[in-house]
């Protein structure tokens, strides 16, 4: 099912706020370093770029997968092209990760793993880590045990007639939510995977199957950016980050509005070129969300030996050789990745 250009825009944006958020922290430490002044900007929580990620999800796994229900054979075959896609690039940029612990552990933030918790991460199962969180070795991975939960529960489903995926896909992540919050803190994994950001993969299910019977936003694309600005100012509204409930009723409310206004819009005409320039950063947007904290660090390693330098180029710097990462690596190794695995026939 050909791609919303809207959607790929609102995913380059989303990575886009996930690299701010790790960017500062590394321009702070250079400004101290260079005994300039630095003021991180707050006036977005900037992870929630991983809130619209996840409603993004829910919303593209039924809008790519309706031929799927009902169909002998759904769930092996869903589970294939997600793995595809999802699995030999984290597990390059987790490998790449362990051999700069071994080369380099002093750019690391944390400690060496074991080997439990290594194939914990490359099975996507939720560990502790060596300083204590619920993450695998590359700690960005966190998000993809989320969504591997949730691609796992909608496989099991797709068993299932096919009025019933959907229902029963909320039904079981709303039912992990619950059993955390009536009778948590629940033991690992479950104690993980019934946090409340879930949810937001059932928001973006919701906003799919609203599509999909024709909802249409037919209004003027100012009412439409007015609708996307409601979903801005109510992350503007959330000061700081967080996490449980607050990111359901802030983050992932804010999510719901981006995204609505993102799919429901009037179809046809030619894009823009910022919006075909962004649409492509959003076919990258996965390779820019996993390869951005090697680029930063590296780029810091760097700009140390040279003897520091403004931190606010240092941003902008980073930024732009993040999204250029991005893009080659998307060109050079996520694509001709995604050919090679995808030529064996489908039965």
């Amino acid at each position: 099912m050909p791609s919303i250009s809207s959607i790929q825009v609102l995913r380059a944006l989303a990575a886009l706020m996930v690299v701010v958020h790790h960017v500062q922290p590394d321009a702070a430490l250079l400004a101290q370093v260079s005994g300039s002044a630095f003021h991180p900007a707050h006036f977005l929580p900037w992870m929630a770029g991983v809130d619209i990620f996840f409603v993004v999800s829910g919303f593209i796994m039924v809008h790519s997968s309706r031929e799927l229900l009902g169909r002998q054979g759904a769930a092996g075959l869903f589970l294939r092209r997600r793995l595809v896609r999802i699995v030999p690039l984290y597990w390059a940029m987790t490998g790449l990760f362990l051999l700069v612990g071994a080369v380099k552990p002093s750019v690391l933030n944390s400690g060496p793993p074991d080997a439990a918790q290594i194939l914990g991460s490359l099975l996507f199962w939720p560990m502790l880590s060596t300083q204590g969180f619920v993450q695998p070795v590359y700690s960005l991975g966190w998000t993809l045990n989320y969504e591997m939960l949730f691609y796992g529960v909608f496989a099991a489903a797709l068993l299932l007639p096919a009025r019933w995926v959907l229902p029963a896909v909320s039904m079981v992540l709303a039912g992990l939510v619950a059993t955390e919050a009536l009778r948590g803190p629940l033991p690992l994994p479950f104690g993980f995977w019934g946090q409340p950001i879930v949810l937001e993969f059932a928001a973006g299910m919701g906003l799919a199957v609203l599509r999909g019977r024709g909802l249409r936003l037919n209004a003027p694309m100012r009412s439409l950016a007015a609708l996307a600005g409601v979903g801005v100012l109510l992350l503007a509204a959330r000061q700081g980050e967080g996490a449980g409930w607050s990111v359901v009723a802030w983050n992932g409310s804010a999510a719901v509005l981006l995204v609505l206004s993102a799919v429901c819009g009037r179809e046809g005409g030619e894009p823009p070129a910022a919006v075909k320039a962004l649409a492509r950063l959003g076919d990258a947007s996965y390779a820019l969300y996993l390869v951005h904290p090697f680029v930063i660090r590296g780029l810091r390693e760097l700009v140390l030996q040279a003897g520091g330098v403004w931190p606010l180029a240092f941003v902008a710097l980073a930024m732009a050789a993040s999204v250029l990462a991005a893009l080659l690596l998307h060109a050079g190794f996520e694509r001709p990745m995604l050919r090679l695995l995808r030529r064996r026939p489908v039965p």
